[in-house]
């Protein structure tokens, strides 16, 4: 699951290193959302494009948006889901990130059900790239929406103490063959594996980070987990001692 993801890079250094040639003025966001407007990496005519799109996948074929937000496709059935496997022949794309968030419950007691909230972020703190599908859908009214979702597999040894799914992250060397619409399925699923272990870290962050409306750079700032208090040992139960014949 990737359900809440940051974006801080420059547009520049955006355009640097995923190589396209738009100049897109794409503010740093901390606290990207399903159905707000992402950035994602295409192949066009043989070269790499900028768009921004809807996060939330509508299929070209769907006669009304989903009832349910297309935000992920999970690696082991990408290639069958009629919602996705379309995309996944012909629509790949890169998700430009430097981290994404996830929850894990820390104890059920002591948070009244609450999840403690982590980003996750490369070791050394530099940007990539999550596999993606998009889309191009018409609804009844004529408009055009772009859209995608975003890839996920099994958690790696680092992140299945929090969760047990991630986001594809794909290896630079490895963008090419994901975005070339002839790269074969069985190479693509190579593609589609947990991340190497030593490469994320995950920190604990404020839980302010579950209102879509904060989005500022406080958000990455270490939230210390309080230890849950112990249970306070149950009181021996004395004996019934007229069960036992002494009265």
């Amino acid at each position: 699951m990737c359900g809440r993801y940051t974006i801080t890079m420059p547009p520049d250094a955006m355009r640097e290193l995923f190589g396209f040639e738009e100049r897109p003025n794409f503010p740093p966001r901390f606290n990207i959302a399903p159905t707000q407007p992402v950035p994602i990496v295409i192949l066009d005519g043989g070269k790499r494009r900028f768009l921004l799109v809807r996060w939330g996948l509508v299929p070209s074929w769907a006669k009304e948006a989903p009832a349910s937000l297309l935000i992920n496709a999970r690696a082991e059935t990408v290639a069958e889901k009629p919602s996705f496997r379309g995309s996944f022949r012909h629509r790949r794309a890169l998700m430009p990130a430097d981290g994404f968030y996830e929850w894990k419950a820390e104890g059920s007691k002591k948070h009244g059900g609450a999840k403690q909230p982590y980003v996750i972020r490369r070791r050394d703190r530099q940007p990539f790239a999550m596999a993606a599908l998009w889309d191009n859908w018409m609804p009844a009214d004529g408009s055009e929406i772009d859209s995608c979702a975003a890839v996920t597999c099994e958690a790696n040894e680092t992140l299945v103490a929090i969760h047990h799914r991630m986001p594809v992250i794909l290896d630079e060397k490895d963008w090419d063959t994901w975005l070339d619409p002839a790269t074969p399925p069985k190479e693509l699923q190579t593609l589609m594996r947990p991340a190497p272990a030593d490469l994320l870290d995950a920190q604990p962050v404020s839980t302010r980070i579950n209102r879509v409306a904060n989005d500022d750079a406080t958000l990455l700032d270490p939230a210390a987990i309080e230890p849950e208090p112990e249970k306070p040992a149950r009181p021996k139960k004395e004996p019934d001692t007229r069960q036992m014949g002494l009265f």
